[in-house]
């Protein structure tokens, strides 16, 4: 028996629909501008896939809903596909998950070529839908998200440059992918700002949609 200093973080972990398990999430990679026409909203050509990460704690899920975060005015909403690695390596599961992002400071860490981190691997920035498991229900499916009903973000999962296997992949170049990782998959164009209040609807054809209100501190 470990003798802890102090008690340990619960698990994140994700719902899986109909079924009464929980996914245990180990860590969160995430695919940088996967769909093209995003990758040119932002000033970017088609290139290799490359990575970043969020903390397995910054998963929201459960009907909860995230606090907008300190030290940003300029904080955007990015829908993706979300893949869940299961035992063997492989993809088990499939949500719809919102990649939050401090857009301020992605862009004067972009300026100086700095890292990242405090962009994209906050507090509560990765909400998520419950688990679909099994084969992806539909490969083109649709993606999209609304604010306050209005829709922003809209697009095919057949956009994307490289494909979830793909993606995995060359995941596995990088890391030894586990049971237990999450990898978001990437947003089709139209990423916009949030403030506190609003509310997000998030859905892709086939998984369990997503929902919350952005939270004031």
């Amino acid at each position: 028996m470990t003798d802890w200093l102090f008690p340990p973080a619960p698990t994140p972990s994700l719902p899986i629909a109909g079924r009464g398990e929980r996914f245990p999430v180990r860590r969160i990679l995430c695919v940088g501008q996967n769909y093209a026409a995003h990758a040119r909203e932002m000033g970017l050509e088609r290139a290799e896939p490359f990575f970043f990460s969020k903390p397995a704690d910054a998963v929201v899920t459960d009907g909860a809903d995230p606090v907008y975060p300190s030290a940003t005015s300029d904080l955007h909403h990015e829908v993706e596909m979300v893949c869940a690695i299961g035992p063997d390596g492989d993809i088990v599961g499939w949500a719809v998950g919102c990649d939050l992002t401090r857009r301020d400071l992605q862009a004067a860490a972009k300026a100086k070529g700095r890292p990242w981190d405090a962009a994209k691997g906050f507090d509560r920035s990765a909400p998520c839908g419950a688990l679909t498991m099994g084969p992806l229900p539909d490969p083109a499916a649709a993606i999209a998200l609304t604010v306050n009903g209005l829709m922003r973000q809209s697009g095919r999962l057949d956009d994307m440059i490289w494909s979830p296997a793909e993606v995995l992949e060359k995941a596995r170049t990088l890391w030894d992918v586990r049971a237990g990782d999450l990898i978001f998959t990437g947003t089709p164009e139209g990423v916009g700002p949030l403030v506190p209040g609003d509310r997000v609807e998030a859905l892709i054809a086939g998984l369990s949609p997503l929902s919350f209100t952005m939270r004031a501190r």
